[in-house]
Parts: structure tokens; sequence; C-alpha cells
């Protein structure tokens, strides 16, 4: 039976820098280390395997959950397994010229036997032994009975090890011509978004309200979540704990990881990344900010709730996504009810923006302003009720219309297969090892073979999924599950990427970027952010100070970098990381954003 740790059946897979755990740890789910969900994964294997095995063979309930354990719940290699352990004996002759069939095992020990001279119908060694024993026999001068036995019992145990379990076949691809597949499919179009926003601005009300009133979540769904919050004096965070599922988000009352949804308008399939807006969780809003195609800037219109945000975590979290490649902002200007609806107060906030994001690089056509209330519904996926706007000033678009309009980005077909992973899990009982994460380039299919960095270890992609539908095949642009064979778990880590073993991305240790500086730049130890992938670094030299339209030099060797400026700088890590010419990285020091940018040369 599985030792008594938890942590090998959970869904987040958190390493310690040794890669060692805690032997001491005990889950919640009993003295066998096993929670419900795995005891139910544990439950249908062992149906599964008595339903595949032969009725003649007799094996306990324990020996099988071994055997699951062993496997990772891998059903075939269970059963394969178990009928080579407990395959019956072979039937007595039943014609006098019929010759009796021997086992494999017997095979070995009578080849033993023949090595030292013996007849295979002879006495076993331990015949032998007990024999000589019984007859106070003692062995000639110059031989050694142990040394004999020793003998037997080595050529017996070379012949067992001999002896292999047979596996289950290897996954076989389909060889689909992947790129044919996607341009015939006809999807609809699909977009990513991640949504940002200062703490506690109502990003995930919002959300949660959208996802509501699309029909995403049910009544029944809701009301229960209401119930849980009202428990705990909360009610007014029933909607935004449809995407706040843990118990620290919940009991916090804030967002701290990436929170992932799905929903589809007639035009668009969308992916909605709800990301942290408390200063200390901005890397996981930059893991966020990696994985979408645009964002959604949500600012609480409440009296000096939009400027104390402005202070905050919203002009960072918008210099963040605009320097990890986002163009197209969609601004949220929420909590209108609080305000009645203001057309000054909107208008005021709309004018500030705008300034603020246009010298940020943002164009003004990819900006859109929207006026709503998340917590009551308005103008989310219908303008609100008549007489609730004075004088009807508003009569732009819904939330719900002005992401529809957003283009989807560019993608990567044609470059080589690239993909982030933003969770490593243990799943079902077909499916032990899994990872999920968005296809920054390339596609992929089952069957492929495909290689984790910064391990440099292979894997078989045994399955895909995409918004939890089984898929073959998956391209750039698509956040999807992969089911991996063919490798431990140890040597996948949050921000690790997935590439093709024909094309890999490489291992570096120092690097060139070009860097919009969000405070002042010396040479000084930082922290460089891909993703959720992070090393100890410094900036080692300040190369030039570039022009901010045309990427000319204005001044070489600067001995500091102005915030709002562009440079030049050569960073070097105290670790290796996996990065490509054109990857998006960001720097912190002191649990501050520093600067962001582009990689030139590795």
């Amino acid at each position: 039976m599985p030792p008594k740790t938890g942590h090998q059946r959970v869904k987040q897979l958190d390493y310690d820098e040794d890669g060692l755990y805690d032997d001491d740890y005990s889950d919640e789910g009993g003295g066998d280390g096993l929670g419900p969900e795995d005891r139910e994964q544990m439950r249908q294997g062992t149906v599964q395997v008595k339903a595949a095995l032969d009725p003649s063979i007799s094996v306990s309930d324990v020996e099988i959950q071994e055997a699951l354990w062993h496997y990772y719940y891998d059903v075939g290699k269970s059963v394969t397994y178990l009928k080579n352990k407990h395959a019956p004996a072979p039937k007595a002759a039943t014609q006098a010229n019929k010759p009796k069939q021997v086992s494999r095992f017997d095979q070995a020990a009578n080849s033993a036997a023949k090595i030292e001279g013996k007849k295979a119908s002879g006495p076993s060694p331990d015949d032998i032994v007990t024999n000589a024993q019984a007859k106070g026999h003692k062995p000639k001068k110059g031989h050694s009975k142990q040394a004999n036995g020793d003998k037997l019992i080595n050529k017996l145990a070379e012949s067992v090890s001999s002896l292999t379990v047979e596996e289950t076949p290897k996954v076989k691809s389909k060889n689909l011509n992947v790129l044919q597949e996607f341009e015939n499919s006809n999807m609809k179009k699909a977009a990513s978004f991640v949504v940002i926003g200062h703490v506690d601005h109502g990003k995930s009300t919002l959300m949660g309200r959208l996802l509501y009133d699309l029909k995403v979540i049910d009544q029944r769904s809701v009301d229960k979540l209401r119930k849980e919050a009202e428990t705990i004096g909360k009610s007014s965070f029933a909607l935004a704990w449809v995407m706040d599922q843990t118990s620290e988000e919940r009991s916090r009352g804030v967002t701290v990881d990436i929170a992932t949804n799905y929903f589809e308008t007639e035009k668009t399939r969308f992916t909605i990344l709800d990301a942290p807006g408390h200063q200390d969780f901005i890397p996981n809003m930059i893991a966020g900010a990696s994985q979408a195609d645009f964002a959604v800037l949500v600012i609480d219109a409440g009296t000096n709730s939009f400027e104390s945000g402005l202070k905050g975590q919203t002009k960072e979290h918008a210099l963040l996504v605009r320097s990890m490649g986002v163009q197209r902002l969609v601004i949220a200007v929420n909590k209108m009810d609080t305000i009645s609806w203001s057309q000054a107060r909107f208008d005021e906030i709309s004018q500030q923006m705008t300034a603020f994001l246009t010298a940020a690089s943002f164009s003004p056509k990819n900006l859109a302003f929207i006026p709503c209330a998340g917590l009551i519904g308005d103008n989310i996926i219908r303008p609100p009720p008549e007489g609730t706007i004075p004088g009807n000033w508003y009569t732009g678009p819904t939330l719900v219309e002005a992401l529809d309009a957003s283009e989807p980005a560019k993608r990567a077909l044609s470059l080589p297969l690239r993909l982030t992973v933003s969770d490593v899990f243990r799943g079902g009982i077909m499916n032990p090892l899994s990872i999920s994460g968005r296809l920054d380039a390339g596609s992929l299919q089952v069957g492929d073979a495909v290689l984790a960095m910064p391990a440099g270890e292979t894997a078989t992609v045994k399955g895909i999924e995409v918004e939890g539908e089984p898929v073959d095949w998956a391209v750039a642009g698509h956040i999807a599950t992969l089911h991996l064979a063919d490798i431990d778990a140890v040597h996948l880590r949050l921000g690790d990427i997935i590439c093709s073993p024909a094309a890999p991305i490489k291992n570096v240790k120092a690097f060139q970027a070009k860097i919009l500086a969000f405070e002042h730049v010396v040479p000084m130890s930082v922290d460089v952010f891909r993703g959720r992938m992070n090393a100890p670094a410094k900036v080692a030299r300040l190369v030039a100070v570039l022009n901010k339209q045309s990427g000319e030099v204005e001044k070489k060797r600067p001995r500091i970098v102005q915030p709002g400026s562009v440079a030049r700088v050569v960073v070097e890590m105290e670790r290796e990381m996996p990065l490509d010419f054109g990857t998006r990285i960001v720097l912190r020091a002191d649990g501050a954003t520093v600067a962001a940018g582009l990689l030139e040369s590795v």
C-alpha cells in the first residue's frame, strides 16, 4: 500500500530546492495518506483491474492496490504485472508421450543447475544442503559447500533477472498534418485575456457576474456560494468565489493565484485568466499576462479608490502587460452604481488613464472604456435598465460586446513548439502525470515526443485536452492540458518550457535585452522573471540608452537609466534558464518591478 505521505497525489506539485519532501507530512484524507479523490481513483482502478483479469487468477484487493500505486494508477501496466505474477501453473500432461511444461522460473533454476554439471531432474541446491546436514556429510577437500551454493544462487539470480514484465504499448502518433487540420476545422476564433487591476477593485466579482449572466454557472451553484459567504460574514464575495476557489483566497478575500475559466459568445471562445491584484502576488500576475492575447483592466470608480489604485497596482499592472506584449486593453470602470453613474467621474477617469496609457506605448485606438457595475450586473452582457444612467449619457457597447470586438493575436504556427508550463498535476487513473499551459508557438499532436527544459528530459504526449475536451492536436494560442508518459514529475516545474527535441530552446546564463525602466536602473542585483520561472541575477552592464521611437542609441555606457527610459543592458543569472530570442522578461528587486523588456541576444 502507499506510504503515509500526503504529497504524492496532489494536484499541485511543489518541490523544494533539493527536490525532497517532508516524510512527516500527513494529509487530511486519513491514516493511509490518501485523500478522498485518491481513494476514489484507487477504488475505480481496483474495479477496472478486476474486470480485466481472468477469473482463474485469484488476486487480493491489497495486491491490486499495490500494483496501481506502483504504476501510478496505470491500469494496463498493473494488469500485465499481476497476470505475470499469478500466471496459473501448467497442467499435468494427459498423455504419456506429452512432455511436461516447465515454468520460466523452473527453466532458470534448471539452467543454473546445468551450468554446475547437474541434471535438471536432480535435487535442488536446497535439497543438497539439507541432505548433507542430515547425513553429517562433509564436503571434499578443496571444495566449499557454501561456495557451491552461492554459485548456484548467483546463476539462478542472473537467469531470473532476465525475465521482464511486458510493458504496455507506446502511444502511436496518427501522423496528422496539424496545420492542415487546423485550417480545415473552421473553429470559432479563440482569445484569452488576463484580468488585472488594483486589489479590491472588483476583478473576481466582475468575472463571476459575467459567467453567471452567460449561464456558465447555474443559480444553484451561486446560491451555495452565497450561503457559504454569509456564514463567514462576506455575503458580497459570493460571485468572486466563482473564480477564487481555494480556502486561502476565500478566507483572505483576495485572489492569490491565476484562476482560469471559459465562456463563449456567438463569435469567440474566450479563456479568462483572473490575476491577483495584491502586490505580494505580482509574480503570479506576470504569469497570467504571459498567457494572454489582451487584458481587461478593472478600475474602481469610487471616491478615492481610483486615485489610490493609480498609485498602487493599476499603473504597475498596465506597464507589465504592455511589456509582456499585450497591445489591447479593455478598461472596465467598475462600481459605477456607487457613484450614481456619474458621467463627470467616468470622463475624469478615462482622461487620466488615456494620458498614462498612451505614455506607456498603448495606442489610443486599442483602448476601450466601459462603465459597468459588476456586483449587480449592469452593462456586463446587457445595458442597464432604463433610467439607471442619468440622461442616458452612455450608449456604447457592453463589456461582452467590447471583448467580442477584440481581434485575436496572430498565431505563431510555423515556429518551433514552445509551451510554457503553468500547472503540473497528477490526475486520473489513466493519466498519472499531466501539465497545462499556453502554446506560445508551433503545434503538437498525440504521440509526439517532447522535451522539457531546463531539465532536458524527454516525454511522450499520451493525450491532449483543450477547454476540458480531449483532442488529437493543439496549436499556438491554445491553452492545453497534456497527459505525459515516460517522464517523472521531478523533472517538471511551473514555468518550464516544453519544446520539440528537433528544435530545442537553449538554457542560458547571460543575455542582452532591451528594457523599459520603471525605476532607476543601475548595475544591481535583480530577479529575472519569465512567466512563472525566475532566477536570481544581476544587471552586469548598462550598454546604452535608446530613443523610444526610433530605437537609435542616444547615450553609450550610461551610469544610470532613468524611469520611463528605454535602454540596452546585459544581465547575468546565477543559474541557467531556457530563453529564446524575443522572449519577454521582467526584472524585479526588493518586491518591486524595476524594468521589463525583450531579449535581443543570448
